[in-house]
């Protein structure tokens, strides 16, 4: 997930590795891929949660109609929606914008604050949008803002992206200093509030501590499995494990990330880490959270163009992954049914539906249950 700068290129590229340009949109039909009747089944009774996604891949207002009824279609519950940005101000400004979409279109969207509205959204065949944070430098100066922002609704936070903060190391930083002081006070107060500790872009030691000094469950929302493919932005069994252990919860990505460049990442690529880690951390701790969005993504000469010249730019901040030289998606998995064809791919790979059910929405449910309370 890049740094943004402001409003309209930050939600323009919610979900992506790096910054782009806007993409064209692309205006999809129910699901051109014809799911067995088993698949089918279990994705319409299933919560569905995308746990890093945006809707679209920009931030017009009022949406085009056509995108929106798409977009509904997708039979998304929710998704973890990131509104942070480098300000306070331009955060607030996302906020807004958030606000406005919901208003606007309230019969596909609705805002989840409680555990009980993921359930809510789903009965009333809506996208739940959970408000989050991963650029949370705005807060290092005042980490009262946590509470200010969990009053707006905002109850999943990151402590770090790629480099280091005030609370720690990002994934990143070749000291892997771990937490600050800071750091585990972030933990301690957001433990007190009920907000959702994110450790996706955290370095390996700030993940491994902040594991073992929260109280409570922590997230991995975008992430892949280092012991499949050794990247900075994968975790390592030994972390998956121990986050597991605690109760946690561990999002596989769609993002290059998952394979050497230059190969290009498939779904079986995909697979290859959701299995994985179904088998290390155990079934009832995995998911999605594809780092992308539910409208498809179709690139133009124009819009490579502008990727390379992002690339270079990210290396000259120093906030550039490794592997950053490929686009940032999984060209077979884009649009609104890619938790369909992963429900699919699982079931193939020899996955129950018990098993599907689980990792479509049900462990992200349930430790946000445990993080919010069901209350």
């Amino acid at each position: 997930m890049p740094e943004p700068n402001n409003r309209r290129t930050f939600l323009a590229t919610l979900g992506r590795a790096f910054l782009v340009a806007q993409f064209v949109p692309q205006v999809f039909a129910d699901t051109a891929t014809q799911f067995p009747p088993e698949i089918a089944g279990v994705y319409r009774r299933s919560i569905v949660i995308d746990t890093l996604c945006s809707s679209f891949t920009n931030d017009d207002l009022p949406p085009d109609p056509a995108l929106l009824e798409a977009v509904r279609r997708s039979g998304i519950t929710a998704i973890n929606f990131t509104v942070s940005a480098p300000t306070f101000e331009e955060t607030i400004d996302n906020l807004a914008y958030v606000d406005a979409l919901v208003e606007q279109a309230p019969h596909v969207f609705t805002i989840v604050r409680l555990y009980s509205d993921i359930a809510r959204a789903k009965s009333e065949a809506k996208i739940g949008i959970m408000l989050g944070f991963q650029y949370t430098g705005f807060l290092e100066p005042d980490p009262s803002r946590i509470e200010t922002f969990r009053r707006l609704g905002v109850r999943i936070m990151q402590l770090t992206y790629n480099n280091r903060s005030v609370f720690g190391d990002g994934c990143l930083e070749p000291g892997n200093a771990g937490l600050s002081k800071a750091g585990l006070d972030a933990i301690r107060k957001m433990n007190e509030i009920g907000v959702a500790i994110d450790l996706s872009h955290s370095g390996y030691r700030t993940t491994s501590e902040a594991i073992e000094a929260s109280a409570k469950p922590v997230l991995v929302t975008h992430s892949g499995c280092a012991d499949v493919y050794a990247h900075p932005r994968n975790k390592p069994d030994e972390i998956m494990k121990a986050l597991a252990n605690r109760g946690g919860y561990f999002g596989v990505f769609l993002m290059p990330y998952l394979v050497a460049s230059p190969t290009v990442p498939t779904r079986e690529h995909v697979l290859d880490h959701v299995v994985h880690a179904i088998n290390v951390c155990g079934a009832d701790h995995v998911g999605i959270g594809s780092d992308g969005s539910i409208q498809a993504v179709q690139l133009t000469a124009e819009q490579k163009k502008a990727f390379d010249e992002d690339i270079a730019r990210r290396k000259k901040l120093g906030i550039g992954a490794p592997g950053e030289d490929r686009y940032p998606y999984v060209p077979d998995l884009t649009g609104p049914d890619h938790m369909e064809v992963i429900a699919a791919e699982l079931r193939k790979r020899g996955q129950p539906s018990s098993v599907v059910e689980k990792v479509l929405g049900a462990n992200f449910q349930r430790v946000i249950g445990e993080i919010w309370s069901t209350n």
